[in-house]
Order: C-alpha cells, then sequence, then structure tokens
C-alpha cells in the first residue's frame, strides 16, 4: 500500500492553506491598503495607520544588528584561511561596482531615449522645498563617510543600527576568533546558538508584515495619492520600465551566466519583495533575505559580507534613480546637458550614492550632491520630483534588494562555494509550490 504522505518538508508548503501563506498574506494587505489610502484619504492618514508602518520597519531594524554581527563573526570564525575574508570583500567590491555602473548606464541610456521630462508643464520648482536636502548633500563628504564607519563605541554602533558600523566590528571579531583557534570554540559555539535565537525571533516578527505593510500602503496612498502624480506620470512609468529592464535583462543575463534563472531566483524571494513593495524599505527584508541565501546554498561566510556591505555599496535603485532623475529634471527645466555633463553624472553619481548610504533620505540626498556638481542651477528643480519620491522609493528598494541577493549568489559561485544541488531544489520549489516555507535555521553554522 503506498501512504498518500510525502516525506515531511516537500508538500507543507502546498498543503497549507492559501490564506496562510505570508506573501499572499502581504499581497492582500497591500491591495487593501491602497484602496483605504485611495477611498478614504482622511482614515487612512491616521497616525495609527502610519505607525503599523513604522513599527513594522523598526522590529526588522531592531534585528538587524545582532544578525548580522552573528553570521558575519561566525562565517569568520569558521573560516581556516584569513586570506579569504578579503579576497571575498574585494570580488564583492568589484562585483558591486561593474554592476552599479551597469545600472547608472541604464538610467542614462533610457532617460536620453524617452525623455521623459520634455515638454513638463508643471509648477515652477520651488528652491525653499528641497533646501534641507541640498543643505545635507553640501556637508556630506567622502572622508566623513569613511570616519563614519568607524563607531564611537560599540555599543554605540549597536544601539544607533548603523550597518557598516556594526560590519567593521564584527569582521574584526571574527578574526580575533579566528586567531584564537580551539580557544575561541566555546565563543563560536554561543555565537551560532545565538543566531538560533535570533532568526527564531525573525520568524515571530515576520508574522506582523501583512500589518505592517497594509498601514504602511494605506497611508502612503491617501497621504500621497492620484492627486500627487499629475504630469509625473511619465516620470514614474520611466522609473519602473527601466528598474525592470535592469533586473531582467542586465542581472537577468550575470543569472544565466552563473547558471541560474532570474525568474525562479525572484520568485523564490518573492516574501521578501512583498515586504519591501509594503514598507518601502529593502532594511525590512533584510535578516529573512540573508537566511533565504544561506538555504539556496550560497556560502555563510559570503553572505554574512555580501549583503551587509550591499546595503551601502550596491544601490542599483538608486542609482538608476539619480541618472533618470537628473535627466528628467533638466529636460524640465529645459536645461541642456552635453554628453560629457552626462558622463560626469555617471561618475559624480557613483562616488555620491556611497557617500550618503545610511543617511536618511539618503536617495534624495545624493540627488542634490548630483545635481550641484553638475549644475547647480538644477538643484531647486528637485522640487519637482518631491512629491512623488514616495512612490519610487518601492521600486528602489525593490531594485536593491534583488541586486543583492543575486550578488551574494554571484560571489558564492565566483568563490566555488556555490551549493549547486541546494540551489536547483530551492529554485524548483519556489517554482512548482508556488512558495518557500522558512523552517528554523538548524543548519546555520553549517
Amino acid at each position: 500500500m503506498v501512504s498518500s504522505a510525502s516525506s515531511p518538508g516537500t508538500t507543507s508548503s502546498a498543503r497549507k492553506p492559501f490564506y496562510k501563506v505570508l506573501y499572499i498574506q502581504v499581497l492582500f494587505a497591500i491591495v487593501i491598503g491602497a484602496v483605504i489610502g485611495w477611498q478614504s484619504p482622511h482614515l487612512a492618514t491616521n497616525e495609527w495607520f502610519k505607525a503599523l508602518g513604522v513599527g513594522f520597519i523598526k522590529l526588522i531594524k531592531m534585528i538587524i544588528g545582532p544578525i548580522i554581527f552573528c553570521t558575519v563573526v561566525s562565517g569568520i570564525a569558521h573560516i581556516q584561511d584569513a586570506k579569504k575574508v578579503g579576497r571575498v570583500g574585494v570580488k564583492a567590491l568589484i562585483y558591486f561596482e561593474v554592476v552599479s555602473t551597469f545600472a547608472l548606464a541604464i538610467g542614462l541610456l533610457v532617460g536620453n531615449l524617452l525623455r521623459p521630462g520634455a515638454g513638463f508643464a508643471g509648477k515652477t520648482p520651488d528652491a525653499a522645498a528641497v533646501a534641507h536636502y541640498a543643505k545635507a548633500a553640501g556637508e556630506t563628504k567622502a572622508v566623513d563617510f569613511v570616519l563614519h564607519i568607524i563607531p564611537d563605541s560599540v555599543v554605540g554602533a549597536f544601539a544607533k543600527g548603523d550597518i557598516l558600523q556594526i560590519l567593521l566590528f564584527s569582521i574584526l571579531f571574527g578574526f580575533a576568533l579566528m586567531a584564537l583557534g580551539e580557544r575561541g570554540a566555546r565563543v563560536r559555539t554561543l555565537v551560532d546558538d545565538f543566531a538560533q535565537g535570533i532568526f527564531g525571533v525573525i520568524g515571530i516578527v515576520m508574522k506582523a508584515a501583512p500589518f505592517g505593510a497594509f498601514g504602511a500602503m494605506a497611508y502612503t496612498i491617501g497621504k500621497f495619492g492620484p492627486t500627487a502624480l499629475g504630469n509625473l506620470l511619465g516620470l514614474i512609468a520611466t522609473f519602473y520600465l527601466t528598474a525592470g529592464l535592469f533586473i531582467f535583462v542586465i542581472l537577468g543575463v550575470i543569472a544565466r551566466i552563473a547558471g541560474f534563472n532570474i525568474f525562479k531566483f525572484l520568485a523564490y524571494i518573492k516574501d521578501e519583495l512583498l515586504v519591501v513593495l509594503g514598507t518601502s524599505s529593502s532594511e525590512s527584508a533584510l535578516p529573512q533575505l540573508m537566511e533565504k541565501l544561506q538555504k539556496l546554498g550560497c556560502s555563510k561566510s559570503v553572505v554574512g559580507l555580501v549583503i551587509p556591505t550591499g546595503y551601502s555599496f550596491n544601490l542599483d535603485g538608486t542609482n538608476i534613480y539619480m541618472t533618470l532623475a537628473t535627466l528628467f529634471i533638466a529636460q524640465a527645466m529645459n536645461v541642456d546637458l552635453s554628453l560629457s555633463d552626462q558622463l560626469t553624472i555617471l561618475v559624480v553619481a557613483m562616488l555620491t550614492s556611497k557617500g550618503a548610504s545610511g543617511v536618511t533620505g539618503a536617495g534624495f540626498i545624493t540627488l542634490a550632491a548630483t545635481l550641484a556638481v553638475v549644475n547647480p542651477a538644477l538643484v531647486p528643480g528637485m522640487a519637482i520630483v518631491l512629491g512623488i519620491d514616495k512612490f519610487m522609493s518601492e521600486c528602489r528598494a525593490l531594485t536593491n534588494i534583488s541586486g543583492n541577493g543575486v550578488a551574494a549568489v554571484i560571489v558564492s559561485w565566483w568563490e566555488n562555494e556555490l551549493d549547486r544541488g541546494k540551489l536547483n531544489a530551492a529554485l524548483g520549489k519556489a517554482v512548482n509550490a508556488g512558495t518557500v516555507e522558512l523552517q528554523p535555521v538548524a543548519g546555520i553554522a553549517e
């Protein structure tokens, strides 16, 4: 007699009622939130709706520091060759710069071809509306960015949740444990066990994702609704089109070279993508993304180094936004940018996208810094896109998280530390079963 039940873990997600699947819950929450924000803006802009989204993001940020610390320290401490850490870091930075250049270039290409700002009939830019961002951009210097990576205190880095500062301390602590050898075994075990508990907290927190997505989407649509779009729909559509081209063409080709399908990969991380869509923050899915990438067969040490670093150095969505928005503003203000001006945009944006990372409103601040260098007369034009920036932040975040996820797979493959069996099984399950169920990470220390 053949049992109708399959082995444990293979059909649980398939048999799970659809209304209990996370990405279905988040999708419904986003739709309902958008409808309420559209139909009842006065209700949706209530502070409690905003609090749902902000509260969920704060819950996630609460555990980002410990997750990065545990993953990086454990990954480095279990490595026998110290040179490997530096090698992975160099490969990751090379990959980031190459792909970021493609992101900037595709923004310039599409902006020149479609010219979304040509014939713009909006209001005259109000310089006062963007004075805050222009000032912040002027105060952002490369040397300050480098010094900011070094925390005033370790406790302060964790208290502020500064990813780069936590990453620096985690790398140093990981190397220290590696140098201790067997004497550091107990601490390594403690870190691994602590990681198990943190991932358990993630599982609990993610149950609140639909509520966070609902509140954030309702508040966004209610506050910035259809009246804020006006003549700027062309820019929004162009930005989404450009981001789609980057993900499906540029990242798709890169994924194909590495031997996996970008569509299957996006299906695998669809839970995280929907959470990001609802909250407009790529950080809201960072811990869960790191967990899933390890389940996908990526090396834990690679994931621990590439993902946190990528959140400051691999902002593909922000890069596309900067070049495209710069061209839009120039076209809308009838300022002709020469080829040398546009090449300057590419070089300057490559630098400013790193210099303002970790700053509140970083996307807008980097745009101000880029405009100031290319042509200071364009800075007041930021007011043109200020009203719709929120609608483009979702796309920036989605592109950023997709790019960083692919980066971790690519660097793992480059290091010959990508488990093809896990990769093919996980991507096949994501397509066939329609979802990937996150179980406790029993193999986190593998």
